[in-house]
């Protein structure tokens, strides 16, 4: 095998990639309303968002071990890569990092990288797009790397949360600003930092004029979107994530459109109607 890459499950793999070899899922771990739930896809979104909604208490999440990862790059593979959550976010990079140290060990010659995202959701599925694009080029395991880390960098994430209950429930939005904010029907407009963190870029009332409010940024910043891959993923909206991406290609010309459901991470997080645009 010329290549693996081993995707955490903050990030969702395409249909047509989950059964070839080059492609592997490294599954976190969900607890919600008191069940332990291994984030393979197994459990549909919609029952997953039923369970969320009935948990009184914050879901939980943990990253991947470090066998978990070491697994997944145990298969013989020439050049070996894995893309993870922002280390700001999660532990799930130090971990892969750690199952890499453990790897080179074994394998003191094998070529083996680990991607911090800087992102999550479908934003690390562009990244492994990126990856599998260069391979398929014929492009040297270190061009790669390189390559790959700088898209990483100047790629832009972009959400839009419809419902503030995992907010309330873990404590960054307090229980009278989230009553204040879904009284009065207040949508925060929220990016991925530079630095892999999150942070509120507006907010309006509404989803509809929030979705406006985030096309428009979306726009505004992106850089040569023509020569970008488009991604935007949902958790139990496919009609409003189609609607995003229409109000997207209105407005500029991007070299293609990966539409996707969340996964399991990123159905907590996101939570029922949230809308996840990475470009």
């Amino acid at each position: 095998m010329k290549f693996r890459i081993a995707l955490d499950s903050g990030g969702e793999l395409p249909d047509e990639l989950k059964n070839c070899e080059e492609y592997v899922s490294v599954p976190l771990t969900l607890t919600v309303n008191g069940v332990t739930i291994t984030d393979d896809g197994k459990m549909s979104q919609k029952e997953l968002v039923r369970r969320i909604a009935e948990d009184p208490d914050v879901p939980k999440t943990a990253c991947p071990s470090p066998q978990a990862f070491y697994e997944a790059y145990d298969c013989g593979a020439e050049h070996i890569y894995a893309i993870t959550l922002s280390a700001e976010l999660s532990g799930s990079y130090q971990s892969a990092v750690i199952a890499m140290n453990m790897y080179l060990e074994d394998h003191p010659d094998a070529k083996i990288h680990v991607f911090n995202s800087i992102s999550a959701s479908v934003g690390e599925t562009l990244v492994l797009l990126k990856i599998k694009e260069y391979e398929e080029m014929g492009l040297p395991f270190e061009e790669i790397v390189e390559r790959t880390e700088k898209y990483a960098k100047t790629k832009n994430t972009y959400f839009v949360l419809d419902n503030l209950e995992t907010l309330r429930k873990n404590g960054r939005l307090s229980r009278m600003k989230a009553l204040a904010a879904t009284v009065l029907k207040i949508k925060p407009i929220c990016y991925g930092t530079d630095t892999g963190t999150i942070g509120q870029l507006d907010q309006a009332r509404g989803i509809n004029k929030a979705i406006v409010k985030m096309v428009g940024y979306v726009v505004e910043r992106v850089p040569d979107p023509e020569n970008r891959i488009l991604g935007i993923s949902h958790c139990n909206c496919a009609d409003r994530a189609e609607i995003v991406r229409e109000e997207l290609l209105k407005r500029m010309k991007v070299r293609d459109v990966l539409l996707l459901p969340t996964g399991g991470l990123s159905t907590i997080y996101a939570n029922d109607g949230g809308i996840i645009v990475a470009i």
